[in-house]
């Protein structure tokens, strides 16, 4: 990943605000810092935050990291008759 202007722009930013809410503290020389960036802002319950971290997706090698967080996944209700697995990602009807 290269690191330029506008990702150690954001990526302070975003430290700063993970720093705020979830005193949650973040160096940029850690190995894994945009890892945990990504993970905070999806924790996080405040908009500028969450789109803060999807920036940072964009311009990192991270886009999959970006996904919706699984509290706001809606997953099926299960009927009687039948279960509901996750299996990487994809929901099993048994």
């Amino acid at each position: 990943m290269e690191l330029n202007k506008e990702v150690l722009d954001c990526m302070k930013a975003l430290r700063r605000r993970l720093r705020e809410e979830q005193a949650v503290d973040i160096r940029l020389s850690q190995p894994d810092a945009v890892g945990a960036m990504l993970e905070g802002s999806l924790k996080s319950a405040d908009e500028e935050t969450r789109r803060l971290g999807l920036r940072l997706a964009e311009l990192s090698d991270h886009p999959q990291r970006a996904a919706t967080p699984l509290a706001d996944v809606e997953l099926p209700v299960v009927s009687a008759t039948g279960s509901v697995r996750i299996y990487r990602g994809q929901r099993i009807y048994a």
